[in-house]
């Protein structure tokens, strides 16, 4: 059979790894869209699923869990070399010690589950010791640390997906895609005028799939949600082991990458659009969430501000599955801002679909047309 990935961004890039990994021949479609999520996103990889979380999403989320270190396992395997993805722990950092407290109980609820070894034991952490592991936060804050967390940068692993996929013959046409049909399936794609056929079509266009599944009455509910991050480095640090930070009750996190990179955010502004750019606000905001809980960033570098558009879904749960009533596209979106921490799983996933094979969870609560 012969398949067609539209969109180049991490989930697109592991359906394609894992389609040539099988041996089917498949073709990829990319845009290069300004603002794709994956250039854009920060790069946390915390993907088990804490108390409270939706029962649907629960299964998909332990399973993207066991995926990851696989996947690394592979690709270390298939290409060599550094491929983006480091386990390098994590910390919940306040100065609410009863926040903090809430944190250390719920990961503990959460080691304690079955198949969530990896995640690490909880550690308090005392008043001062997350300052002694990431330096630039505030000397005061307390919290609890995990040693499973994991760090990616996006735009490595993607690249890295595509050299693997490519080595077994992956296609690539550059160029804005359109699905094309015969009024009962989605038959092929279009490309700068030539339409390219095929058995299956995985949409992995982020928050652009909408209006590619507009023209067959398809409604995706999905919208575009502006990030801004911010990239600093810190001349004189030896960043490359630090952990990633979260905050106790708030909504904004700092991780560190080599040799003396720090990457702070986001911003989440549904009512943007696709608009693009870096807003003066959007940048204010940023930066005093994290001078607030970091001082010791004030002396970095700015290196550069990144826009990305994630890609929500109005339930907060993926998308993924085929549309009732338009047969030979498998639509594979909805990430949000967690694009980098599951979309190598539902790029899996989304290959099991087009390729007529069982999916490991139940994914019918993700359907594109719920």
């Amino acid at each position: 059979m012969r398949v067609i990935v539209v969109g180049g961004g991490i989930v697109g890039a592991s359906a394609a790894y894992h389609l040539t990994r099988r041996g089917v021949p498949t073709t990829l479609v990319e845009a290069e869209r300004p603002g794709r999520a994956t250039d854009a996103g920060a790069g946390i990889v915390f993907p088990w699923p804490l108390p409270g979380t939706d029962p649907a999403a629960h299964a998909f989320m332990m399973a993207a869990a066991r995926h990851y270190p696989r996947l690394a396992a592979e690709l270390a395997e298939d290409v060599g070399g550094p491929i983006g993805y480091t386990v390098v722990g994590g910390m919940t950092v306040g100065a609410d010690e009863t926040a903090v407290q809430r944190d250390l109980e719920a990961l503990r609820a959460l080691a304690a589950r079955p198949g969530c070894g990896e995640v690490g034991e909880p550690e308090p952490l005392p008043v001062g010791e997350p300052a002694r592991r990431f330096p630039a936060l505030r000397p005061e804050y307390s919290g609890v640390a995990v040693g499973g967390t994991a760090r990616v940068n996006g735009r490595l692993l993607r690249g890295t997906l595509l050299r693997a996929a490519e080595e077994r013959a992956l296609r690539f046409r550059a160029g804005a895609a359109e699905l094309v049909g015969d009024g009962t399936r989605v038959t092929g794609v279009r490309v700068g005028g030539e339409v390219l056929p095929a058995d299956a079509v995985v949409l992995a266009a982020g928050a652009w799939s909408a209006a590619l599944l507009a023209p067959f009455g398809v409604r995706l509910p999905l919208r575009p949600v502006r990030g801004q991050i911010v990239h600093l480095a810190l001349p004189g640090h030896s960043t490359g082991r630090w952990p990633v930070v979260r905050f106790a009750g708030r909504d904004h996190y700092l991780l560190a990458f080599p040799a003396n990179l720090v990457v702070v955010g986001a911003t989440r502004e549904p009512e943007a659009g696709f608009d693009h750019r870096v807003t003066a606000g959007g940048l204010h905001r940023v930066l005093a969430d994290a001078l607030e809980v970091a001082p010791g960033l004030a002396e970095g570098t700015v290196l550069e501000t990144r826009v990305g558009f994630r890609p929500a879904s109005e339930d907060g749960l993926p998308i993924l599955g085929v549309p009732a009533n338009l047969p030979g596209v498998v639509v594979a979106t909805g990430l949000g801002a967690s694009g980098l921490t599951y979309g190598p799983y539902q790029g899996a996933l989304a290959a099991d679909l087009a390729t007529g094979r069982p999916c490991e969870v139940d994914v019918a609560a993700f359907r594109p047309d719920r």
